[in-house]
């Protein structure tokens, strides 16, 4: 009997990932899956099932990662604003194919909407928790003078939110980097306190 070959899953995993993330789900076959994960179809099922729930996983494993990314950079900042300029600015990939890869998440509510509910909850965890941290940011930028206390914090995460998701397209479809950030920096001068 023939042993069935060994394999990293996490390394498997993240290069099924990147083709979802380059491709989106319906331009992916199986076989550009099985050739980036250099493992057998019948390794594929055994580990992962079939193709939506490779598909499924390798979403969440990004958006759990893309997250974590968008906190780290926001908490960091020296101040609650320059964190939320960093984590808009962070979303522009140095790298050019990443670039043009835009975001798996905006990607995949490209192609699936609100039409997959499996799709959407894996979206909507992830904006959850970003959102709970950058309301409080948000909040602690109004209390320092930073962000027009006036302004609805709720709006002011969805205004932040969009201008993420704006960046990534944008960033999909071949806009410069400068033009990006320049992108970026308006919106965050939108936010400040005007005399």
């Amino acid at each position: 009997m023939v042993r069935p070959r060994e394999f990293d899953r996490d390394e498997a995993l993240d290069r099924a990932m990147r083709v979802f993330w380059s491709k989106g789900y319906s331009a992916t076959s199986t076989d550009d899956l099985l050739a980036a994960m250099e493992i057998g179809r019948q390794s594929l099922y055994n580990a992962f099932g079939d193709k939506r729930k490779l598909y499924l996983e390798a979403l969440d494993r990004y958006q759990q990662h893309s997250i974590s990314a968008h906190v780290e950079r926001l908490t960091r900042g020296a101040s609650a604003l320059a964190g939320i300029k960093a984590m808009l600015l962070g979303v522009i990939a140095a790298d050019a194919a990443e670039r043009a890869n835009g975001c798996m998440g905006v990607n995949s509510a490209a192609e699936f909407g609100a039409g997959d509910a499996d799709v959407v909850a894996i979206r909507s965890a992830g904006a959850k928790r970003l959102k709970q941290h950058l309301l409080a940011r948000i909040e602690q930028a109004q209390r320092e003078g930073e962000i027009d206390p006036r302004m609805d914090a709720e709006e002011v995460a969805l205004f932040i939110g969009s201008t993420m998701q704006s960046i990534q397209l944008n960033a999909r479809g071949g806009m410069t980097p400068a033009a990006l950030r320049r992108l970026a920096k308006f919106a965050v001068e939108r936010l400040v306190v005007r005399s």
